[in-house]
């Protein structure tokens, strides 16, 4: 269980604050984005965006995390937490949803308990 609980925040990639990457990202862990991201996330991991991210895409993911602007609709089979600093113009669909005061979020949200769908 310790080995899991270390595994879920470990960084496998990161695209730092000034970096640009566009393209298809697939990858098995976690990416933590302050930079430019445009094209598609797809990962059973986890997608950290941090304040400076800006990302145009849609992502699949186990679990989102965005505090950054985000441009495209998120699909999480686990949950999406939007952290006060986030502006997301996009639809959500996840079994479970954490808002922060202070989020901008233009779009509709779908609450799917059955990861199946997503």
């Amino acid at each position: 269980m310790a080995n899991e609980q270390e595994e879920e925040f470990v960084v496998n990639s990161v695209i730092g604050e000034g970096a640009e990457f566009i393209g298809e990202f697939r990858f098995p862990g976690l990416i933590r984005i302050d930079g430019r991201f445009r094209g598609l996330i797809d990962t059973q991991g986890k997608v950290l965006i941090g304040k400076s991210g800006v990302v145009d895409t849609d992502i699949k993911a186990r679990i989102v995390v965005a505090g950054g602007e985000v441009q495209g609709n998120i699909y999480a089979s686990e949950r999406v937490t939007l952290l006060s600093t986030c502006r997301l113009t996009g639809d959500i669909v996840t079994p479970r949803l954490i808002v922060e005061e202070g989020v901008v979020f233009h779009g509709k949200c779908t609450i799917n308990p059955n990861k199946s769908n997503l």
